[in-house]
C-alpha cells in the first residue's frame, strides 16, 4: 500500500462524498432508506420520462458497506455508452450496471470518481434532467 492510498472505509466514503458533493447546487440530497453513512444527489425538478409519473432522477451517491465503499453512479445506467470513457481501474470496480465497489482509493481512482461524475453531469445536463 503506497502512502496516497486510503484503505479505511470512513476516509473512502468522506473522499467520494467531498467528489460528489460539488453538485449539491444543482441537485438535491435525499436519502435512501438505510442507516449506513450515506450521500445521494438527485435531480430538483421531476421529470418525465416516456409518458410515465415523473420523478426526480437520481444521480450519483455514495454508502459505506460491510466490505466496501459503494459508488452508485446512475448515469452509466441512462447510456451504458458512457462506461466507453472509464479507464480500466474504475471499471475493474464496476458490479452490476451503475455500482461501484470501492475498497481502496487511490489518486488514480479519485480523478476517474471525478472525471465520471463530470460527464454524468453533462450527459444529464443534455437531456434536460438539470
Amino acid at each position: 500500500m503506497t502512502r496516497s492510498e486510503i484503505t479505511d472505509f470512513e476516509e473512502i466514503f468522506d473522499s467520494i462524498k467531498k467528489l460528489i458533493s460539488k453538485y449539491h447546487p444543482l441537485l438535491i440530497q435525499e436519502k435512501v432508506k438505510t442507516t449506513k453513512p450515506q450521500y445521494h444527489l438527485w435531480s430538483k425538478d421531476k421529470i418525465l420520462i416516456d409518458n410515465r409519473k415523473p420523478k426526480n432522477i437520481y444521480f450519483a451517491g455514495t454508502i459505506i458497506q460491510k466490505n466496501f465503499v459503494g459508488f452508485y453512479y446512475m448515469p452509466v445506467y441512462t447510456d451504458t455508452k458512457l462506461k466507453d470513457f472509464f479507464e480500466p481501474e474504475l471499471l475493474s470496480m464496476l458490479r452490476g450496471k451503475s455500482c461501484f465497489h470501492i475498497k481502496k482509493l487511490d489518486f488514480k481512482i479519485k480523478r476517474q470518481i471525478e472525471n465520471a461524475l463530470r460527464l454524468g453531469f453533462k450527459h444529464y445536463k443534455k437531456r434536460k434532467w438539470i
